[in-house]
């Protein structure tokens, strides 16, 4: 019994004695979990042990990325990511390109050096770390790898290749990588993982790779040494240094290694049609020499990149620069170009050639200095004729021998204008009312007859170029007879390049007598509405189309408007205000300089009163400016008249509006009274009479009362009706408007400004302005 307890203690100790040794192995390691112990190493069951797992302090101590394929950035990475509004330093303007803004006004860029305008001053170019690695890309010292494994253990560490070329796995040992392409990294580390483990999966990325140290020598930019990453190629290194100087080249970009050149880049060519082929990628040591530039042309006038470029040779043609310019656009004119040139040893170094672009001038060499000017097509038509003016649109048609003016219009049809189709387009209005058939405001008869342009019939023209001498000639035609007889001389024969117009009845204005006559008669008439009259017709011809007047029709109220007329009364309008606000200024500079011999008081009460009697004449001008002439014409009937026959044998024109009203019931008292108001008319009432049943204000003038009568004349102290007992013994008739103004001693700054033209009555008179206006004055 004690012998079997010996050995059991013995083996006791001895299992003992061995995990503890396991347990040293794997501190030695790097690793304190006990579980990292391998699996040969281990006597307990699968069921009882803990599982490997090999991890590094950067992947325990959370400092790694949460995702290996995007590792944190040095402090080189940052730095280069750093100031993101930092731009790299402004090119020198080259000689060449101020001879050239000498030339034509403007500095052009050099073409290609826009690549570099934004390259950020910095000595190091490292990309992110997460960047793709090519698979060719050959492993070397200090490039970082993340390596991950599941199955049987778990892996998630970070290794750096070591100046031994190797990296060191816990557990694993060290495997060998320098020179290993990354697309061999996986299985070179899966095999090292599977001499100890099996059944493991391994996934490997990479980090931060190596840094190589290059030179940038030549005429560079920012000419120096630059550390950049191991990915780095000639184009990107370019990029870090700011491209070339104004004097440097971009045609012969060289890389130098080991005493040769490995890489002449033509960057114009990567520029321009993204051709890489020649960039290289770097290797530590190596020399980007950047010579000067063996010369440069101008491209100027109508190509597609107008710059300056940079000859590659000096056998460089132009059809080689304008492939890299990108061509032509298609108005330039390869018919006619310019090739200025210099050349040092002659007196005149200056000189101008002009040649085609065909293929020998294509062909043609340039040489350094050389400026060619394309220049751009004459927008001239050979074989065009152009129609415009009042035609449904203006086109420019091609010519046809023995084209004629109706070719070029087939029917009347083609006289119909866009405005004219919109206007009969728009006589059908849809409100959102599908109820509502009828146009709101009115006035549906003020457009009758004009839904379309009225043409010219009588004269059109055809201008015609004569490019012998540059003159042109006007040829007249009567263009109603090229549509009504064809084979007259009205029917012009064209020419190419001919301009066809045609006019409007607005265009140039036609005789009365042919020209069209819509007019409107309104009120007491029996049939009143628009009627088309013939030229030279008058009032009497359209009152007898209307069928006469009815026997409600009031003859001494008849009101008859014409457009032109209220087009000059509104001008004269316009002009009575700018005077007043004339008057107002001076009167306003008159006041200031009297206020200047003032006392301080007596001034500031002066300046006060002048403010206001300012503020108050501005409003009453602003009042004034509101009023509406409407174009009435006064034909003075005689009140008493029955029958139209007195009328004026006015001849109609287009849009005349003739209103026979009927007889009012009512008279009108405006102004200083003590109660505005319309009292119903009295037979044989005086002027007087509605005055005192009005009654006057204090403020009144009764001496410059005056009538505005129904008819639209005015009826004043100055008038006739002064010489039968003054204007209080006028008789008033129906729709009469009594107009009462205030006294002008009473020295508001409004009755000084319209001193000039005090008498209201012929104010409203000469505009043509009725009651209404007086509401307006007074409001």
């Amino acid at each position: 019994m004690i012998k079997i307890t010996r050995r059991l203690v013995a083996v006791i100790l001895a299992i003992t004695s061995i995990v503890a040794n396991a347990q040293d192995v794997v501190g030695k390691a790097g690793t304190s979990d006990p579980s990292m112990m391998p699996p040969e190493a281990g006597f307990a069951s699968p069921e009882t042990s803990r599982r490997v797992s090999i991890k590094n302090a950067s992947a325990l101590d959370g400092n790694a990325d949460a995702n290996p394929a995007f590792p944190a950035r040095t402090a080189a990475d940052a730095g280069q990511q750093s100031a993101p509004g930092r731009r790299g330093p402004e090119v020198a303007t080259s000689e060449f390109q101020k001879f050239i803004a000498d030339s034509t006004g403007k500095i052009l860029p050099v073409f290609g050096a826009q690549f570099f305008a934004n390259a950020t001053a910095t000595a190091t170019f490292t990309p992110i770390s997460g960047a793709p690695v090519p698979a060719d890309y050959p492993l070397g010292v200090g490039d970082e790898l993340m390596i991950r494994g599941t199955g049987s253990i778990d892996i998630d560490y970070r290794a750096t290749i070591d100046r031994n070329g190797q990296i060191s796995i816990p557990t694993i040992g060290a495997v060998n990588l320098a020179g290993v392409k990354a697309g061999d990294a996986e299985s070179v580390i899966r095999g090292a993982v599977a001499t100890m483990y099996k059944g493991v999966t391994i996934n490997v990325n990479f980090g931060k790779l190596r840094a190589i140290t290059v030179y940038v020598v030549g005429q560079a930019n920012r000419p120096g040494t630059y550390t950049v990453s191991s990915l780095s190629t000639l184009v990107t290194t370019l990029f870090a240094s700011g491209g070339p100087n104004a004097n440097g080249s971009m045609r012969h970009l060289q890389v130098k290694r080991a005493g040769k050149v490995v890489a002449d880049l033509d960057l114009y060519a990567f520029i321009a049609k993204g051709d890489k082929s020649a960039d290289i990628k770097l290797q530590d040591g190596d020399s980007i020499y950047i010579p000067a530039a063996t010369g440069h042309v101008a491209l100027v006038g109508k190509v597609n990149t107008p710059a300056i470029y940079e000859l590659r040779t000096a056998n460089d043609t132009i059809e080689s620069m304008l492939d890299i310019a990108g061509g032509m656009p298609v108005v330039a004119d390869p018919r006619r170009v310019y090739l200025e040139r210099i050349d040092a040893s002659k007196s005149q170094p200056r000189s101008v050639e002009q040649f085609a672009l065909t293929g020998a001038g294509l062909k043609r060499s340039l040489k350094n200095g050389d400026v060619l000017n394309v220049t751009s097509i004459t927008p001239d038509f050979s074989n065009a004729v152009i129609l415009r003016g009042n035609v449904d649109q203006a086109i420019r048609a091609p010519f046809l021998p023995g084209m004629h003016v109706s070719d070029l219009i087939p029917s009347r049809e083609y006289l119909i204008t866009r405005n004219s189709i919109k206007r009969q387009n728009s006589a059908v209005s849809t409100g959102e009312n599908d109820k509502v058939t009828n146009e709101a405001a009115g006035n549906i008869a003020s457009r009758i007859g004009g839904l379309i342009d009225e043409i010219n019939w009588d004269y059109a023209v055809v201008e015609r170029i004569n490019r012998s001498d540059l003159t042109v000639s006007l040829i007249p035609f009567n263009l109603g007879n090229v549509f009504s007889n064809p084979s007259s001389t009205d029917n012009v024969q064209l020419q190419p390049g001919d301009t066809v117009t045609i006019f409007s009845q607005q265009d140039v204005a036609v005789p009365m007598d042919k020209r069209r006559v819509f007019v409107r008669v309104e009120g007491e008439v029996k049939a009143p509405g628009v009627y088309q009259m013939n030229a030279g017709e008058t009032l009497q011809s359209l009152l007898a189309r209307a069928g006469g007047a009815t026997p409600d029709a009031y003859f001494f109220g008849t009101a008859f408007y014409r457009e032109q007329v209220r087009v000059e009364q509104e001008a004269n309008l316009a002009k009575a205000a700018a005077k007043l606000e004339n008057q107002l200024r001076i009167e306003q500079s008159k006041s200031v300089a009297n206020a200047r011999a003032l006392s301080t008081n007596d001034a500031q009460a002066a300046e006060a009163q002048r403010q206001a009697e300012l503020q108050l004449a501005k409003e009453n001008i602003a009042r004034f400016k509101q009023l509406k002439p409407t174009g009435r014409i006064a034909f003075g009937l005689d009140p008493a008249e029955r029958s139209f026959t007195r009328l004026p044998q006015l001849k109609l024109e287009n849009g005349d509006r003739l209103v026979i009203a009927a007889k009012p019931e009512f008279v009108h008292i405006f102004g200083a009274v003590n109660a505005e108001a319309s009292p119903m008319w009295r037979s044989n009432a005086r002027v007087e009479d509605y005055l005192k049943m009005a009654g006057l204000t204090t403020d009144a003038d009764a001496e410059n009362v005056f009538i505005m009568r129904t008819d639209g004349s005015v009826v004043a102290r100055n008038t006739s009706a002064w010489s039968f007992g003054g204007i209080g013994g006028v008789i008033v008739m129906p729709g009469d408007s009594i107009v009462v103004p205030e006294k002008l001693d009473k020295e508001t700054a409004w009755t000084k400004f319209t001193k000039g033209t005090r008498e209201w009555a012929q104010i409203f008179a000469n505009f043509g302005l009725g009651a209404a206006a007086i509401k307006v004055l007074k409001e």
